[in-house]
């Protein structure tokens, strides 16, 4: 069956990095799907972070990552990644991935990222 499992969360303090990965399985086409990184902070809603188009060649972000935070995507390898650079205390939140291609929506577990000093 589908599964999108996220890799790379943790503790990183104020100014850090991290890189998160999200490795897909039992898709057919991956790269015919649409990626995306969204975070839920505590008490807060899901929140869209970044999206790649299926071929990688194109990508959005939310205004306040911008500059910061990277997508990519390797087809071949059939992983999505988030490169987090000068990472905020208020970037804490659980990470997901999301692959979505018309009206299929696909999630993973989430990966906790904690920025604290």
């Amino acid at each position: 069956q589908v599964q999108l499992v996220e890799s790379g969360g943790g503790l990183v303090q104020p100014g850090g990095s991290l890189r998160l990965s999200c490795a897909a399985s039992g898709f057919t086409f991956f790269s015919r799907y649409a990626m995306n990184w969204y975070r839920q902070a505590p008490g807060k809603e899901r929140e869209l972070v970044a999206t790649i188009t299926s071929a990688g060649g194109s990508t959005n972000y939310t205004n306040s990552v911008k500059g910061r935070f990277t997508i990519s995507r390797d087809n071949a390898k059939n992983t999505v990644y988030l490169q987090m650079n000068s990472l905020k205390p208020e970037d804490t939140a659980v990470y997901y991935c999301n692959a979505k291609r018309q009206i299929f929506s696909y999630w993973g577990q989430g990966t906790q990222v904690t920025v604290s000093s």
